[in-house]
């Protein structure tokens, strides 16, 4: 593909007019014109009438550009959607701070989704988990219900059995079958086989089966992304870099130990990876379910980032406050649940969603996933290291202040005025704006 060609560094790109900025991703990519009319017309009525119920209208959100990305090596520009302002410039500066360590470092597991079926009313568990592990080879058998995933190599790899002695109703047993879906998302896929050995199921174990549903817990499906900074990278007329990484790390720290903050340091992650799902049409909900699971895995709710100042690397997790205040470099990891495909769904039935991929070079869904793993990093790292120095509404607010003109009312080139005017003035509301407007 044409991105071969190109670098993810694109100074200047946020001056740029759209058409501008249009076409440098248009030669980045090699798209057709069809592709570039899919960027700016994204659906037509008649798709949109197909893909939901009770269709009256399409509701467009801003598609931007998370420029600077170096992901495992290779340069990525990364399309994202979303209504709110500066996240997509926030994790466009910490892609190029992460520039200065040699970018992000990414893996996956296996893309191994669980289906559960809920099984009631089983007299004697030990017998009934000894049976339904004795008949895994046929319950597998059974599962195989996706011609298509099979036919690449995927399909059910394993059974496993859980009890649920005290619940608020009844003692249940639950089944898990773990399924690897390859490059689907795979909920059908795995719906449809838990349907299929569900009957089965109740034979073995003497119960009768209720829920047959995957889970969005999918633990067994995750990506993680890394990064190491120089202290140097951070360093500023306001804070010496040290002092910084030193402030980011102490700010995790605290994501760590307390779930008020940890709800709101995950969110912020998830602005960035949410922001690839809608772009690329997986479903964000999903994501969102499985990692907010996922943050509470040991009993308490945490961040799902791990910050810490590094004197080499080598350097382990236990890292003493002189370290803290005096070592060479930031490093980041971020690990978390998610299940995203790049067939089937709205990844092939919306067209913005496919030249969102091409624009992304991904030819896996595992490749997608670490691209968000490391979207959300770098999302996370941006807003903790505002947050640990200069506070996040400086800039938030200066990009915020267009949205408020354009909700006064303001057009075309008043809508940059304005928003410079409620900065220089720090009064950044719809009132205020409303008055510049009306002494124009």
């Amino acid at each position: 593909m044409a991105s071969s060609q190109y670098t993810s560094r694109l100074s200047g790109f946020y001056q740029k007019s759209v058409a501008e900025r249009t076409a440098i991703i248009a030669r980045y990519a090699g798209l057709t014109p069809d592709e570039i009319a899919a960027l700016h017309c994204g659906l037509t009525m008649t798709q949109a009438d197909k893909m939901i119920e009770n269709v009256i209208g399409c509701y467009g959100l801003p598609l931007g550009i998370g420029a600077n990305f170096v992901i495992n090596g290779r340069e990525v520009l990364v399309p994202m959607v979303m209504e709110e302002p500066s996240v997509v410039a926030a994790v466009s500066f910490a892609a190029k701070l992460a520039r200065a360590g040699g970018g992000f470092r990414t893996g996956s597991t296996r893309s191994i989704m669980i289906a559960q079926v809920q099984l009631l009313g089983v007299s004697d568990f030990d017998v009934a988990r000894t049976r339904i592990l004795a008949a895994r080879s046929e319950l597998l058998a059974l599962a195989n219900t996706s011609p298509t995933i099979a036919a690449r190599g995927g399909g059910p790899v394993d059974i496993e059995v859980r009890w649920l002695p005290v619940t608020p109703t009844t003692p249940m047993l639950v089944v898990h079958l773990l399924f690897d879906v390859l490059d689907a998302m795979g909920a059908n896929a795995v719906n449809t086989a838990a349907e299929a050995i569900a009957p089965h199921l109740e034979q073995l174990s003497g119960g009768r089966a209720l829920l047959r549903i995957l889970s969005n817990l999918t633990d067994q499906r995750r990506a993680w992304a890394e990064v190491t900074i120089p202290a140097a990278a951070f360093s500023s007329l306001e804070a010496a870099g040290e002092e910084v990484i030193a402030g980011i790390a102490h700010a995790n720290a605290f994501a760590v130990a307390d779930p008020y903050r940890a709800a709101t340091h995950n969110k912020g992650i998830l602005n960035g990876i949410d922001a690839v799902a809608i772009a690329t049409g997986n479903d964000w909900r999903a994501i969102e379910a499985g990692a907010h699971a996922y943050a509470a895995r040991d009993g308490q709710y945490r961040a799902l980032t791990e910050w810490r100042v590094i004197t080499d690397s080598a350097a382990t997790s236990e890292q003493t406050e002189k370290e803290l205040t005096g070592g060479a470099a930031l490093f980041g990891r971020l690990e978390l649940p998610l299940a995203v495909g790049i067939v089937g769904g709205a990844t092939r039935a919306h067209p913005t969603a496919q030249v969102a991929l091409k624009i992304l070079g991904v030819h896996s869904a595992r490749e997608l996933s670490e691209i968000m793993a490391a979207v959300g990093l770098a999302q996370n790292l941006a807003a903790i290291r505002a947050l640990a120095t200069e506070g996040i509404q400086r800039g938030h607010m200066a990009l915020h202040a267009r949205q408020v003109a354009i909700a006064a009312g303001a057009q075309g080139d008043e809508v940059d005025r304005i928003a410079a005017q409620l900065v220089a003035e720090g009064q950044v509301r719809v009132e205020r704006a409303r008055e510049i407007l009306e002494k124009k």
